[in-house]
Protein backbone atom coordinates (compact mmCIF):
# COMPACT_ATOMS: atom_id res chain seq x y z
CA UNK A 1 0.00 0.00 0.00
CA UNK A 2 2.99 2.54 0.86
CA UNK A 3 4.35 2.01 -2.47
CA UNK A 4 1.12 2.96 -4.32
CA UNK A 5 0.97 5.89 -2.24
CA UNK A 6 4.68 7.00 -2.83
CA UNK A 7 4.27 5.75 -6.59
CA UNK A 8 1.05 8.13 -7.26
CA UNK A 9 2.73 11.06 -5.86
CA UNK A 10 5.34 10.69 -7.54
CA UNK A 11 3.77 10.34 -10.20
CA UNK A 12 1.38 13.40 -9.58
CA UNK A 13 4.07 15.67 -7.86
CA UNK A 14 2.42 15.86 -4.98
CA UNK A 15 4.08 16.36 -1.45
CA UNK A 16 4.00 13.61 0.95
CA UNK A 17 3.63 13.61 4.84
CA UNK A 18 4.84 10.86 7.30
CA UNK A 19 6.77 9.85 10.56
CA UNK A 20 10.41 8.86 10.06
CA UNK A 21 12.17 8.41 13.40
CA UNK A 22 9.44 9.74 15.17
CA UNK A 23 9.88 13.06 13.48
CA UNK A 24 7.04 14.52 11.13
CA UNK A 25 8.71 14.92 7.82
CA UNK A 26 6.96 16.69 4.19
CA UNK A 27 8.87 15.94 1.22
CA UNK A 28 8.95 16.34 -2.64
CA UNK A 29 9.27 12.77 -3.65
CA UNK A 30 11.52 12.05 -6.49
CA UNK A 31 12.41 8.39 -6.65
CA UNK A 32 11.81 5.11 -5.51
CA UNK A 33 14.72 2.06 -5.74
CA UNK A 34 16.26 -0.38 -3.92
CA UNK A 35 19.38 -0.98 -2.08
CA UNK A 36 21.04 -4.11 -1.02
CA UNK A 37 21.84 -3.06 2.47
CA UNK A 38 18.67 -1.10 3.57
CA UNK A 39 15.84 -2.60 0.86
CA UNK A 40 13.15 -0.58 -0.58
CA UNK A 41 14.40 3.26 -0.17
CA UNK A 42 12.87 6.82 -1.69
CA UNK A 43 14.96 9.44 -2.54
CA UNK A 44 12.93 13.44 -1.96
CA UNK A 45 13.52 16.74 -1.02
CA UNK A 46 12.87 18.49 2.05
CA UNK A 47 10.11 20.82 2.05
CA UNK A 48 11.37 24.49 1.77
CA UNK A 49 14.78 23.41 1.50
CA UNK A 50 17.35 22.64 -1.15
CA UNK A 51 18.52 19.56 0.38
CA UNK A 52 17.77 15.57 -1.26
CA UNK A 53 17.58 12.74 1.49
CA UNK A 54 17.31 9.17 0.93
CA UNK A 55 14.63 7.83 3.28
CA UNK A 56 14.56 4.14 4.45
CA UNK A 57 11.14 2.55 3.75
CA UNK A 58 10.57 0.53 6.12
CA UNK A 59 10.91 3.24 8.54
CA UNK A 60 7.87 5.76 6.91
CA UNK A 61 5.23 5.31 9.45
CA UNK A 62 1.72 6.81 9.01
CA UNK A 63 2.11 8.66 5.22
CA UNK A 64 -0.28 11.01 4.02
CA UNK A 65 -0.23 12.72 0.35
CA UNK A 66 -0.63 16.03 0.27
CA UNK A 67 -2.65 16.43 -2.91
CA UNK A 68 -3.07 20.59 -1.84
CA UNK A 69 0.90 20.67 -2.21
CA UNK A 70 2.70 19.94 -5.71
CA UNK A 71 5.65 20.73 -6.40
CA UNK A 72 7.68 21.11 -9.46
CA UNK A 73 11.07 19.18 -9.46
CA UNK A 74 14.64 21.09 -9.64
CA UNK A 75 17.09 19.92 -12.09
CA UNK A 76 20.64 20.77 -11.80
CA UNK A 77 21.61 22.74 -15.13
CA UNK A 78 25.21 21.78 -15.18
CA UNK A 79 27.23 24.04 -18.75
CA UNK A 80 28.27 21.61 -21.27
CA UNK A 81 31.93 21.78 -21.97
CA UNK A 82 33.04 22.33 -25.12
Amino acid sequence: MKTKIILSAIRDKNNIKFLYNEKETIIEPYYLSWENSAGKIIYGRLYRTKEIRRFEYNKIKNIHVMKNLQFTPVIPIVPLAS
